[in-house]
Formats: C-alpha cells, structure tokens, sequence
C-alpha cells in the first residue's frame, strides 16, 4: 500500500488508481519498477518513446535485439532515470496502455539530487 499511498500523495490526488506489488531483491542502490499504463486517447510505442527520449532526467534503455532493458546496476550512481521494455498493453482496447520497465537510484534521483533541482527551481 506504501506505494499507493505515495503516488496519490506526490500527484495531490486521493483518487488515482494505482495497482503495485512491492518487493525486496538484493540490488546496492536502485528501485526498479514494472508499470502499467492507461490512457485517455490512444498512445502507441513510438510516440512514447519520443515523449520520454525528450524528458529531462530520463534515458531510454529499450534495444530487443540485443536484449537491452533498465537494470538496477545500471542506474546505480547515476541522476537519470532508464525506462525500457516499452510496449503496448494488450489488455487494454484501442492503444490507450502501455506497459514500461523502470528503474533509478532511489538516493541520487529519490532524495539527494530531487532536493537540490527543488533548491534550484526555488532560487530562480
């Protein structure tokens, strides 16, 4: 439930709806996370990718050929965050879901760096 309640408090919006299962694996520093979403309007694959290649802070890891996805080791360390594994959701009717794979360094993007981009924005 800690991630439901956490999504509903940083969106401001007590009626979302967020579905998660949280678990424990042993990575040194990162969260990674399995997402699902659902649209409005129609999105497909493409125009995501573009829509998130474009986004401060976030890499696009998403090679299937070379089977290249977001790893916890990957982001350790590192201030972005890396989506991959970018695809419809097939359970949803007319591309109105997508399903992604995420994963960053909880301390440098969750806590540490989220503080001082705050402080910066403030500043200006």
């Amino acid at each position: 439930m800690k991630m439901v309640k956490e999504t509903r408090k940083i969106w401001n919006d007590k009626d979302v709806r967020v579905t998660a299962t949280c678990i424990r694996v042993p990575t040194m520093r990162a969260h990674a996370e399995s997402v699902n979403l659902q649209f409005e309007k129609p999105l497909d694959e493409d125009t995501a990718r573009e829509i998130l290649r474009a986004a401060p802070g976030v890499t696009i890891s998403d090679d299937r050929a070379a089977n290249r996805f977001p790893t916890p080791l990957e982001v350790s360390d590192k201030d972005d965050v890396s989506v991959g594994r970018i695809r419809q959701d097939l359970s949803q009717d007319d591309n109105r879901g997508l399903e992604l794979f995420v994963c960053g360094d909880q301390i440098r993007k969750g806590a540490a760096l989220n503080a001082v981009q705050i402080a910066e924005m403030l500043l200006k």
